[in-house]
């Protein structure tokens, strides 16, 4: 469940206004999005999210229209194989969609999606349960909601298996991603409260105000220090974000940095890197990189080597910082920062997708090229 859902949802409860939540429960084959992906349908069309457009998102915006009307949960099988190659399209495979009615005043609903709020506040891992099918035992019905956290039940539905289903999905398995499984009669769609990457921007030079501007429109948030005022207000950042002045080390010390941290040091000198890199290599950064010629970044890691930081924490810096992209401007760098802390996060590669699914022409195409 990712936060700009929960916003919605949120939003359109207080208007009092019914809406339908579309879920992509499973795939199979080649289909434009992936298990987890959601679109949010009111009476007025679709109001945020995307199931991967064309035929297939029409189908499912009219099923959701049906939920709204029949004030009740469906499951919807979008075959996209033939409908695909007739409009042309080449991606096809089978969708499994989840369509849930949120009910406005619903106030089970209501604890469930406040609670995931302030699961985003406090970057907390939980996990949401959603019964996507299964008979009425214990009160189970397709709809009903989990919220767990820490291991025990924060939000939703009180029932009498609430309490196995928790222990077996604590239990069980590691749940990186959204995912079916089936229990006791039951069908649950569990998935993770996904946390968007954080960056914390150590430095407030001419890089960190376009790398900035790109957390904001991917919805990362970002804290940007420096210890020079002029560099770290508001004034300099319009958009969302925190600023942090004062001395690197006094700062750094007040950051908490976990798992979805990722930390780019772009400070205006040599100095300062070695000092900020210093300071974050042990942490548990999900990212750490840090700018400079090739020259630089063998002085700074020598140094930190020296002084006995381990190989393995020195290999995972990401340094020169960002992907090769021939970037030379401001604009250009933090775009090729903002790509390798995507791709790190998303666990790609950052090779060109040529390079894997390259079109090769047939042995006849050859012969008319006269190869």
């Amino acid at each position: 469940m990712d936060r700009k859902t929960i916003e919605e949802v949120i939003a359109l409860d207080e208007k009092g206004e019914a809406a339908a939540l579309s879920i992509i429960t499973g795939t199979a084959g080649s289909t434009p999005r992936k298990a987890g992906t959601k679109m949010l349908v009111t009476r007025e069309g679709i109001k945020y999210g995307t199931v991967g457009g064309g035929c297939g998102e029409a189908e499912v915006k009219r099923a959701a229209l049906d939920v709204l009307d029949n004030k009740a949960p469906a499951r919807l099988k979008v075959d996209l194989t033939g409908r695909a190659a007739a409009e042309g399209m080449v991606c096809g495979g089978v969708m499994e969609v989840f369509i849930d009615y949120i009910e406005p005043g619903d106030r089970l609903s209501e604890d469930v999606f406040q609670s995931l709020w302030e699961c985003f506040k406090k970057r907390e891992r939980a996990y949401l349960i959603t019964v996507i099918s299964g008979g009425a035992k214990d009160g189970m019905l397709p709809g009903n909601k989990l919220l767990v956290a820490g291991g025990s039940q924060i939000a939703g539905a009180v029932t009498g298996e609430a309490e196995e289903i928790i222990s077996y999905i604590c239990g069980e398995i590691n749940w990186l991603k959204p995912q079916v499984v089936s229990f006791r009669g039951l069908e649950l769609f569990i998935e993770p409260v996904t946390q968007p990457p954080e960056l914390l921007i150590l430095g407030g030079g001419h890089i960190s105000l376009p790398l900035a501007g790109m957390a904001h429109l991917l919805g990362y948030p970002f804290t940007v220090i420096d210890d020079r005022p002029a560099f770290a207000c508001r004034d300099r950042y319009p958009d969302s974000g925190e600023m942090l002045c004062g001395s690197f080390g006094e700062m750094l010390r007040k950051i908490d940095i976990g798992p979805e941290t990722q930390v780019v040091i772009i400070t205006r000198g040599h100095k300062h890197d070695l000092f900020c890199l210093r300071e974050v290599i042990r942490r548990p950064a999900g990212y750490i990189g840090m700018i400079g010629s090739r020259k630089k970044v063998r002085e700074v890691m020598g140094q930190l080597e020296r002084e006995g930081v381990e190989k393995a924490l020195l290999e995972k810096v990401y340094s020169p910082i960002g992907l090769d992209i021939g970037a030379e401007t401001p604009e250009e760098i933090a775009l090729s920062i903002i790509a390798e802390i995507v791709s790190v996060h998303r666990g790609g590669r950052g090779k060109p997708l040529k390079e894997e699914t390259a079109w090769r022409p047939t042995n006849e195409e050859e012969s008319r090229c006269g190869k």
